[in-house]
Order: C-alpha cells, then structure tokens, then sequence
C-alpha cells in the first residue's frame, strides 16, 4: 500500500501543487517564529551575560533627585566597598535622562531610551564598560561622550559642540570622545551621553553620591561571599544582589517578552494551518473523487477498508513531509529576513548565531505533517466506504440526503448556540462575558462553516439572473457551475469566508474604537500644543515659567500630578493641579453644578462620577492630606462632567506648590492667540531654548498621538493575516484546476456546440468570482457581527463609543475578493479553453 500510495502521489504531482503551497506556507510561517524568536532570545541571553561577566556583586538604589526619602551610596561607602577583601574595583554609577539632537535640532532616539550616565576611570585612565573609537572620556564638566550610533546619526565630531538636554535647559558640551558599549538602551535604538562624574551626580541626584555601584571581584573570590561582606555596609533601603543573579533575571524577563511575540505570531500561523485544512481536505475529496473507479477496483481485488484508508492518508503524509521540509527551509530564511528588517528599522539586536533548535524543527515537520493528515482524513474514511460494485459505474459517489440533513442540522444547531452566546458576552460586557463571547465565535464560526454548502444555493441564486443578463451563455453556466457541488463550493469558500471574518471584525473593532478615541479628543481638548518631555518624565517648572512668557501665549496650564487622601478615611484619590482660568480655556470642561472659577478662591472641581461615589455635593467641604502629610479642609466649590485628560479631582497648582518639594508636571496645555501656525510654533520652541528633549504636539498631533496606534495596530494585523489569504486564493486556483479538469468532457460539447474559447474563459472566471464573492460576503456579514460584539463588550470603559461600519474597507475587501477570483481563474481558464473538443469528449 505504501508504493501504491507514493504511486499515486508521483501520478497527481500538478493536482498537489497547492496542497503543497499550502502546508509549505504554514509551516514556514510556524518555523520561522520558532527560530526568529529563539535567536532573538539568545542573543540578547549571550548579551546578558556579557554585560555582567565582571560585576561580582551590583548595589541599586531609588535614589533620584528632589526625593529625599531614598538614600543614594556616598563616596566614604563606596571606598569601604573598595577595600573590601576580594574587591579588584568598585564603580559608581549615577544615571538619568539626556537627549541629544541631530543635525535638524530633533531628538536622536525614542525618548525613553536616551540615558545619561558617568564616565568613571580607573588607575588607567579607563571605564572597563566603554570601549573609545576616537578621543577619550569627558573628565572636565564642559565635556561629554557620545555612543558610536549618536554620533554618527548627529554628524558629530571630537573637539566639536554638541547640545545635549537633560530635565533642565538644553546645554552646550564639547564631545571627547565616541565609544562603542553593549549598553540596553543603546541597543534598544536609544542614545547614551557620558558626563564627568560631578556633572552627572549634580545632574540626575545629589552631590557626591551614586545611585548604584558594581562591584568586581578578585580571582577566587566566591560572589556569596563578596555580597554578605557588602550588604552591611549599604543603605537599608538599597538592594545587592550579584551579578549572576542579575544576568538570569535578565534572561527571564528577556524570555518573557519573546513569548508573548511568539505567542502572537503563533497564533496567527495557526490561522493560515486552519484554513489551509480546507484547501487539503478539499484536493485530497477532488482527488477520491476522480479515482472512484481505482479504488472501488482495490477494494474488489482484495482491500480492505483499512488499507484504503491507510492508503489515503500515507499520501497525506508524504505531501505532508515533502511540504515540510521546504517550508521549514523557507522558514529559516524568513527568519533571517526579518532579523535584518528589525535593523532597517532601527532595531539594534546584539550580535550572535542563527540558532535552530530540535524544537524548532520537531514543531515544524509535526505542524505539517499532522495537519496534511488530519485534513485528509475525512476524504480517506469517505474513500474506504466506496463499495466494489462502484467498479462497474463511472458515476461518483454523491452525499446522501440523509448526511446533508444531519450535516446541516448541525450548523444551524452550532451557529445558535454561537449567537447566542455572542449577544449575552456582548450584553454582560465584562471579563466573564468576554469569555463567552470567545466561546461564542467559535461556535458561530464552526457552524457557518458546516453551514455554508447549504448557503450556497440560495446566495449564489440571488446574483443568477444578473450573470446571465450581463454575460449571457458563460454568465449563467458560471452560476451553476458554483453551485453543481455544494460541498466543494463550500469548502472553497470557507478559506475566504474565515480570513475576512478576522480582517473585517479587526476592521469594524479598530475603527470603532478609533473615532471614538478620536471624538474624546476632539470634545475634550481647546488647546492648540500640548508640551511634555520626550522621556516620559516631568518637566521643569522652569518650562512652566517660559512657556507663559512666550509670545503669543493666551493660556497655559500645566497638567500637575497630585495624590490626595480625602475624607476621614483617607481615601487615595488622584487629582490635577492646575492653573485657575487658563484651565478652561485648554480643555473643554462642562460644569454640572457650582463654579470652576471657585478654583482662584482655593477650593477644589470634583468630577460628577466621582462626587456621586463619594457622596460630595457642591458647598460640602472635604478633609484633605497632601503629600507632606499637612491636612486641609477644602471646599467643593464645582462638579464637572469628567474629562479623560484630567484626573477627577481639580485643585490650584498653588494650593499644591506649599506641600511638594518638587513639582510633578507631566504636560503643559497652551492655547494660543490665533490658534496653531508656524509663528506660534516657533515662538514655543524658542521659549524652550531649542530644547529636542521637549515634545511639542498640535491639535491634529495629539489626535493621532491616542488614536494611531490603532490604525498601526491594525495594519500589523492586515499583514499578518495575510498568509491565511493567500492560503485561501490557492485554495480558488486549485479548485478551479481540478474542476476543469473533472469537466473536460463536458467542455469539449460545449465547445462542439459553439461556445468559443474566450467564452469558456469567461465562464471559469465567473465562476471563480462568484464562489469567491460568497466566500467573501459570508466572512464580511460574521466579521462585522463579532466586531459589534466585541466592541459592544467593551463600550462600558470607552466614552463615547458609537458602532462605526467601515462601509469603505469592506467595498475593498469584496472587490479585493472579486479580483483573487479573476487572478485565481487566470490559469484554469486558460487550461480549459486550450482543451481539443474532441480529445476532451473521448475523456472518460
């Protein structure tokens, strides 16, 4: 039975080809995951490790600077750690945030990846953590050194200025020096700035300390030990652990953010595999079909039901192999090719080898293999039931009524039961109801794909008039054609119906939830800049203070995180501090009681849902202890419809100035005389001395600032979904192919009677065009459903959330579907209209 299967598989070689396109994709989309993500891990594993391969023990503390509470390592402790038995050296270490700007003045770098730090010699004159290409570090407080990438990206030289900018004012440094590092942030696209070790200290903490301190060890000096002797000597709020320590945390938080991507992109893989179920299912029933005859002979010389059926799926598992073992070669090379397209991209991934592990491969050759044959077994249980009298009728087997009605009895009963749920998620809206509405797409999806041979007939139905009007004679043979063999139709179908189900309820949800974003900000925000600092971090009041000299200003408010204990309970509320009258001119608040004009007299704007919960009123007067611990009575002098860009509490910013050492201001608000120009702009930028570690952002800016990310979201989600779409036009072509093929007497009368060859043409491509369009129509009508669904369940945490039909992207997607039909059908077309009528009327 083996030779007769891999007879079989030679003889049908063509028929294959797109099972074997198929299976090939999938595995190359699951295999290069695996390696992808395997060198990924360990390559930044390797750089862990290098990282910490000299540090012994590692001192951190939270000590940063205008905090108090948190005890940085002074220099007298970092000298008792030096003379340390078994210390070969120990440095300080003190960092913050430092942009650098490129030749145009704007930040090198993502912002929170840009860190300043300290140069910090030894006897030698050198930090063992830097290696210098050009120059030497900064030992003056004028100078600075820059990271090899920095510089290069800045056009800076040695000896030149530089202008650098850290939570202050932007300042002017010379460079000298540029050194390579395997510093994170630097790999992570960032920028790294050296400073003179003063300069850092008074910079980022306090004079004369250190925020963390690493620790070498001398040759034979047990870590353990050199740790026990250091932990005594520390701050009690600092930690120590040893470098090995670190370097496996590292690895494990490295390990962790892989999974999550391997996760995702597995998912997706496992997509393409599902659909690609229905395009072997369906070559390996087209091909039974068409050996009726061979195996009802088998079968009367002897067979038995077993060996067909083992016969069957040894063919599915050496389609399966041979797939395997090319898709896990392309998958290698898409590993490959995405690593490097992470550096075109600004992603800087340490340096290492291409690791391929048995996992990797096991997973790769088991995913193809096992998947070819489970969707052949099916065909191959329906092959093993072929009586031997078949022998003696060249008719196919056709479905029983009898299967057809359990078949479709059990769609209808599965896409109940799935809607249903669906709606109940979707009303219950919270964790629980999520699950159900999860569970629900299943079912929904699992039965209308049972369902769809039933679908066919009539939807295909309702377009026959209009091909025959249209196109005449090819028109309507074209709409019977589709619907001649329901479940071959059906099978068809469901590749395209399930890739569009996910593309358009994806489309429906990301579209939903980005008006809706998009109206937040539109309702909530007058005002034409926001300023804050690239690094994520707090500006300086000193930015407060220019911004509301500039020209051009009208309004200024700063956006001052605040933490209150109210009520006698003290409850932890967040609240803004914010600037009396200028507040709303920035933001659109609207008042529900009282008067945000009271904030000038000292007493606090609550928000409606917040007073509600808090059983505050206008007039009620509320105990409050700020940050130093001092109390207050405050009074609720307005309530206001809560604003998304506000916390629900509004106080003064002079209210908050007395109790806070350090102003947390995360943003400022400008509205400006005239509205945004370039004039304005610029007078914005130059109060801010040029700085390109602030971020400024218009109206339209701060509009795609909260709502982008969706539409980047959903183009990643277009692409990757992609390979399940190509599964499904394969899946077109290939039953296209073996159609003309079963048809070819049937198409030499047609020809014989005077249909001509570019009407036989037309005829295949309306076909593959209807069958396509109902694939896609299906797909199109579940997707938005879950989408409403979906997006339903979340509506109660989104304000403003209204249910948007991308009524465009779907007209792509239904004329992108039409278009896979004609290019799907370009090949069987042809081939079918090239058929000799006479040799195809011979054709058994």
């Amino acid at each position: 039975m083996f030779r007769t299967a891999l007879r079989n598989v030679l003889a049908h070689k063509a028929r294959l080809l797109m099972t074997v396109l198929a299976v090939m994709l999938g595995v190359a989309f699951v295999s290069g995951t695996l390696v992808f993500t395997d060198t990924l891990g360990n390559a930044f594993r390797n750089q862990s490790a290098k990282s910490y391969d000299d540090v012994a023990v590692s001192v951190k503390t939270w000590a940063q600077r205008g905090d108090d509470e948190a005890d940085g390592v002074d220099e007298a402790t970092l000298r008792k750690i030096q003379d340390l038995d078994g210390v070969a050296g120990a440095t300080g270490r003190v960092s913050g945030f430092a942009g650098v700007a490129d030749t145009g003045g704007k930040l090198i770098g993502d912002g929170w990846s840009n860190t300043g730090s300290n140069f910090s010699p030894g006897a030698g004159g050198k930090d063992s953590q830097y290696t210098f290409t050009e120059g030497t570090g900064p030992v003056r407080p004028g100078q600075v050194a820059l990271d090899k990438e920095t510089a290069a990206k800045g056009a800076y030289r040695v000896g030149k200025p530089v202008r650098v900018a850290t939570n202050g004012p932007v300042k002017e440094y010379t460079l000298s020096g540029i050194f390579t590092t395997e510093d994170g942030a630097v790999n992570a696209g960032g920028s790294l700035v050296l400073f003179d070790t003063e300069v850092a200290q008074q910079l980022y903490l306090r004079p004369g300390e250190f925020s963390d301190v690493t620790v070498a060890a001398t040759a034979g000096t047990s870590d353990q030990k050199l740790l026990d002797a250091v932990k005594p000597l520390i701050p009690e709020t600092a930690e120590a652990r040893t470098g090995a320590e670190l370097a496996d945390e590292e690895a494990r938080m490295t390990e962790s953010g892989l999974k999550s991507l391997n996760a995702m992109l597995l998912a997706f893989a496992a997509i393409a595999l599902f659909v690609g179920v229905f395009l072997i299912a369906n070559t390996f029933t087209m091909l039974i079909a068409q050996r009726t005859k061979e195996l009802a002979l088998m079968r009367a010389v002897g067979a038995s039901r077993r060996q067909v059926k083992r016969a069957i799926l040894l063919e599915a598992g050496v389609v399966g192999t041979v797939a395997s073992v090319i898709g896990f070669a392309l998958g290698v090379g898409l590993a490959v090719g995405l690593r490097s397209a992470m550096g075109m991209f600004g992603g800087k991934i340490p340096a290492g080898p291409l690791v391929v592990s048995p996992t990797a491969v096991g997973s790769a050759f088991a995913v193809g293999v096992l998947i070819t044959v489970f969707a052949a077994w099916l065909p191959a249980r329906r092959a093993a039931k072929i009586p031997p009298v078949a022998a003696m009728s060249s008719v196919h087997a056709v479905a029983t009524t009898k299967s057809l009605v359990l078949r479709n009895s059990f769609g209808a009963v599965l896409t109940l039961i799935g809607s249903a749920l669906i709606v109940a998620g979707a009303a219950q809206g919270d964790e629980n109801g999520r699950w159900l509405l999860g569970g629900g797409a299943f079912f929904a999806l699992t039965g209308v794909i049972v369902l769809i041979p039933l679908l066919s007939r009539p939807v295909i139905a309702l377009v026959r008039p209009l091909l025959g009007k249209l196109f005449g004679v090819s028109g309507k043979l074209a709409s019977q054609n589709a619907v001649r063999n329901p479940r071959r139709t059906g099978a068809t179908a469901s590749a395209l119906a399930i890739g569009l189900t996910l593309v358009t309820g994806i489309s429906v949800l990301g579209v939903t939830l980005g008006q809706a974003i998009d109206k937040m900000t539109t309702d909530n925000i007058r005002a034409d800049y926001m300023v804050s600092m690239a690094s994520g971090d707090s500006l300086d009041e000193s930015a407060l203070t220019a911004l509301r000299k500039a020209d051009g200003v009208a309004a200024a408010s700063p956006q001052r995180s605040v933490w209150l204990l109210v009520g006698k309970d003290e409850k932890g509320v967040p609240a803004s501090g914010v600037t009396p009258g200028d507040v709303e001119k920035v933001f659109d608040l609207k008042t529900v009681s009282g008067s945000l004009s009271s904030l000038k007299d000292g007493e606090i704007a609550v928000d409606s849902k917040t007073a509600r919960s808090n059983g505050w009123k206008t007039g009620d007067s509320v105990p409050v202890s700020f940050q130093d611990e001092k109390k207050e009575t405050l009074k609720v002098g307005a309530l206001y419809e809560g604003n998304e860009f506000l916390s629900p509490v509004l106080i003064s910013e002079t209210v908050v100035a007395p109790h806070e050492s350090a102003a947390d201001i995360r943003e400022v608000w400008l509205a400006m005389e005239g509205g945004q120009s370039d004039a304005n702009e610029k007078a914005v930028v130059d109060a801010l001395g040029d700085n390109p570690a602030m971020s400024i952002v218009d109206r339209q800016g701060i509009r795609d600032m909260f709502g982008g990310f969706i539409n980047t979201a959903l183009n990643i989600m277009y692409a990757l979904l992609a390979m399940a779409l190509v599964i499904a036009v394969l899946g077109v072509v290939n039953t296209l192919a073996m159609s003309v093929f079963e048809r070819q007497q049937e198409i030499g009368m047609l020809r014989a009677i005077g249909l001509d060859r570019r009407r036989v043409k037309r005829m295949i491509r309306l076909e593959a065009v209807v069958i396509s369009l109902f694939g896609a129509v299906v797909g199109v009508a579940l997707g938005t459903f879950l989408g409403w669904a979906i997006g339903k369940s979340l509506s109660a945490d989104i304000p403003g959330y209204a249910l948007v039909i991308p009524w465009d992207r779907i007209a792509v997607f239904l004329a992108l579907a039409g278009l896979v039909g004609v290019l799907a059908a370009l090949w069987p077309a042809r081939s079918g209209a090239k058929l000799n009528m006479l040799t195809a009327i011979k054709t058994e």
